[in-house]
């Protein structure tokens, strides 16, 4: 339940931050944002580290521990993150979203195969519609019309599919990888030792931001960024600090087959905020309400357990067997 909750937490922050970056990249660029986000959470992490006591932790990482997490913090923090502010960018945080779900995917096969998690019949009933849900959302983005009765973007916001759809695919990438390594390091490790390696992760994925700014030869574009965008970027990096905080902490306390499903939940709150702070830059509809509310239906059954499912006295027989069905990779035994 704890663990539940906190992802729950997460997706809302996460989805915050989304709404506080597509303002700043508006005018400003996805690297402009991933140089200034990055390295907030450094400190975050130590400070959350320090309070919880889980500077034990760092003596107790073996060098697997602190491999798993510094890779975890690059394919998140810099591929996935850069690669989300560029979906964002293109066409917008609601439309980067639904096709970003697909990293639940990759986090539910890996942890079946690699970290001997069961599937059960509750949970597949719920991936189903966590992933029906965004292929509707998709489709919206392909076919819409400019004579469409659905609310349209502003004159000013003309979406790029084609770039929007392989970032936010891409993003998905490192998003969906990213929690296995986590929950490898981190697993029954506790809550402080979570934001221990949270403050590895974080680390090197500023490492490796700077190098690639270096290398890049992008440290000028980088240091015109303008005020405001800078304070927009700032906002959106404290808000994923506090987001990664929440997901690291799940992870510690809870299967990634509930925590990946659940910040899925992320979309809901992705419409909310950007209604409310960015209308005008976004794409809204009635599908794409629709899809949504999909999602959020399999993430319900996502955070149930089977014996609550079997304890409800409306459910058949059959539905309840199939709920308690499970189903483990062979060599995770």
């Amino acid at each position: 339940m704890l663990g539940a909750f906190l992802a729950l937490c997460s997706a809302g922050t996460f989805a915050l931050n989304n709404a506080f970056a597509r303002r700043g990249v508006l005018t400003g660029t996805a690297l402009q944002a991933l140089a200034i986000s990055v390295p907030i959470g450094v400190p975050m992490f130590v400070i959350g580290a320090l309070i919880l006591d889980g500077f034990e932790a760092f003596r107790a990482f073996d060098w697997t521990a602190w491999f798993y997490l510094a890779l975890a913090g690059v394919l998140h923090f810099a591929w996935g993150r850069y690669c989300n502010y560029r979906a964002v960018k293109a066409i917008g945080s609601n439309l980067a979203g639904p096709l970003q779900e697909s990293s639940v995917i990759i986090s539910l096969v890996l942890a079946i195969a690699l970290l001997g998690e069961t599937m059960t019949g509750i949970k597949i009933a719920g991936i189903l519609l966590v992933l029906f849900g965004p292929m509707l959302a998709v489709e919206l983005g392909k076919k819409k019309r400019p004579d469409a009765k659905a609310k349209e973007p502003k004159p000013g916001f003309q979406p790029l599919y084609a770039e929007g759809y392989l970032f936010a695919g891409l993003s998905a990438l490192g998003y969906g990888c990213s929690p296995i390594l986590v929950r490898m390091a981190v697993e029954h490790a506790g809550v402080g030792a979570s934001l221990a390696g949270g403050a590895v992760s974080y680390l090197a994925a500023s490492v490796v931001v700077a190098v690639v700014i270096v290398v890049t030869g992008s440290s000028q574009s980088v240091a015109s960024v303008r005020p405001e965008n800078a304070r927009w970027f700032a906002f959106a990096g404290v808000l994923v600090g506090v987001s990664q905080m929440l997901r690291y902490m799940a992870l510690a306390v809870a299967p990634v087959t509930v925590v990946a499903p659940i910040q899925r939940l992320s979309l809901v709150f992705r419409i909310l905020f950007g209604w409310i702070m960015n209308r005008e830059h976004e794409v809204f509809s009635a599908r794409l309400i629709l899809g949504t509310l999909v999602s959020l239906v399999g993430a319900a059954l996502l955070s149930l357990s089977v014996e609550a499912v079997a304890s409800l006295p409306f459910m058949p027989a059959w539905m309840k067997a199939g709920a308690a069905w499970t189903w483990a990779w062979p060599d995770s035994r």
